[in-house]
């Protein structure tokens, strides 16, 4: 009789302990994790040289991510930049790679309104803003490269 007491408690407390297994977790703001300032990065893409964008940029970009080594990124494309961007289809291309990652992109909005670029840069799904933000970030405390 104790033995199959101990099964049907047993077999309760497995039954318990699975549907608790399978509720999912809500962290209220309070508990989720802040990233800390050193370990947010922002790339401040400036150059019109497409080489740099390809051997520099995108590949320090899109690698920091695949490896982890910044928990937080941002891509701000910014000045000529953003030209060499919509110019060329694999910088394009690399670009959503990126973004595909999560890694935020951003483009400087009083820049490409002197351009004329603003909505083409919004249809690559770049978020196009004043950058005035910057100044924030630096506050922060992110670590910053400029190219």
């Amino acid at each position: 009789m104790k033995l199959k007491l101990f099964i049907v408690v047993f077999m309760l407390m497995g039954f318990v302990f699975a549907t608790k297994a399978n509720e999912p977790v809500v962290k209220s703001q309070d508990q989720m994790e802040e990233i800390a300032p050193s370990e947010k990065l922002v790339i401040l893409w400036t150059s019109g040289d497409k080489e740099v964008a390809e051997k520099m940029v995108l590949m320090y970009t899109y690698n920091s991510k695949r490896f982890e080594w910044w928990k937080d990124i941002t891509l701000v494309v910014w000045g000529p930049s953003q030209k060499v961007l919509l110019e060329n289809k694999d910088i394009q291309d690399y670009v959503k790679r990126i973004m595909e990652q999560g890694t935020a992109v951003k483009a400087c909005k009083g820049c490409s309104d002197l351009y004329g670029i603003s909505d083409e840069l919004e249809q690559c799904g770049i978020e196009v803003k004043y950058m005035g933000e910057i100044t924030d970030y630096l506050k922060e405390g992110r670590h910053m490269i400029t190219l």
